[in-house]
C-alpha cells in the first residue's frame, strides 16, 4: 500500500456515471477502511451503513442525471472518493425538512453529497478538502448538502471546515438512524 505523504502528489479523478461501475469495489474498500466501526456492526445493515448498503445505494444513484464521482489516487492507488449529484430539494430534504431550510436551496441549483471517505492514514492531509473542491467544480452548485451521523465528529468537523452548517434532523425512513443535515451555501470563489 502507499504510504502518506504530506506533498501534493494526490491526483483528483472525475468519472460520469458510465465510469462507476468498474470503481464499486475500491469505492467500497475505501469506505470500509474509513468506517471501520459500521464493518463489523451487526446493526450496520439495519441502519443502511454497511458495504452491502453502500453498493446498493451508488447503484441506485448511478441513475441521476448529473451524478459525479471523484476518486483520489496517491501513486496509482485509490486513497479516497466522493461523489454526489444535482437534485431537487422535495427530493433530498423531504417534507419534514424542505420548509425549514433557506429559500435559496429551495429553489437555486443544489448538490446531495452523498458520500465522502478517505482512508486513515491519508486523512487529515487535505484530501477529503480537495475532493470537495473538485465535487464543486464539475457539479457546479449553489448549494449543497449532506447527511452526517451525529457521532462523526470527525467528518462534521472536515464539513464546518468546508463551510457547511446544520440544517436540522433527519430521518431516511421512520425508524432509521437520525442524521444531521447539513447545508452550505456555495460562494462563487469556491467553485
Amino acid at each position: 500500500m502507499t504510504t502518506p505523504s504530506t506533498r501534493t502528489d494526490v491526483v483528483i479523478r472525475t468519472y460520469g456515471p458510465g465510469k462507476v461501475e468498474p470503481l464499486v469495489d475500491v469505492l467500497a474498500d475505501i469506505w470500509a477502511d474509513a468506517h471501520p466501526e459500521l464493518v463489523d456492526n451487526p446493526g450496520a445493515e439495519a441502519m443502511g451503513m454497511s458495504v452491502p448498503a453502500l453498493r446498493r445505494q451508488i447503484t441506485g444513484h448511478l441513475r441521476h442525471s448529473g451524478f459525479t464521482l471523484v476518486v483520489a489516487y496517491a501513486g496509482g492507488t485509490a486513497v479516497g472518493f466522493a461523489y454526489g449529484f444535482p437534485c431537487s430539494a422535495d427530493y433530498w430534504f423531504g417534507p419534514d425538512l424542505i420548509d425549514q431550510v433557506p429559500e435559496g436551496a429551495r429553489t437555486e441549483r443544489l448538490m446531495g453529497l452523498c458520500e465522502l471517505a478517505v482512508r486513515p492514514p491519508w486523512q487529515s492531509q487535505g484530501i477529503g478538502r480537495r475532493m470537495h473542491q473538485h465535487l464543486l467544480q464539475a457539479v457546479a452548485p449553489q448549494w449543497a448538502s449532506l447527511l452526517a451521523l451525529p457521532s462523526n465528529h470527525r467528518g462534521k468537523d472536515l464539513y464546518a471546515r468546508l463551510g457547511y452548517a446544520y440544517a436540522g434532523a433527519y430521518r431516511n425512513t421512520a425508524d432509521g438512524p437520525e442524521f444531521d443535515l447539513l447545508l452550505l451555501h456555495v460562494k462563487p470563489s469556491a467553485t
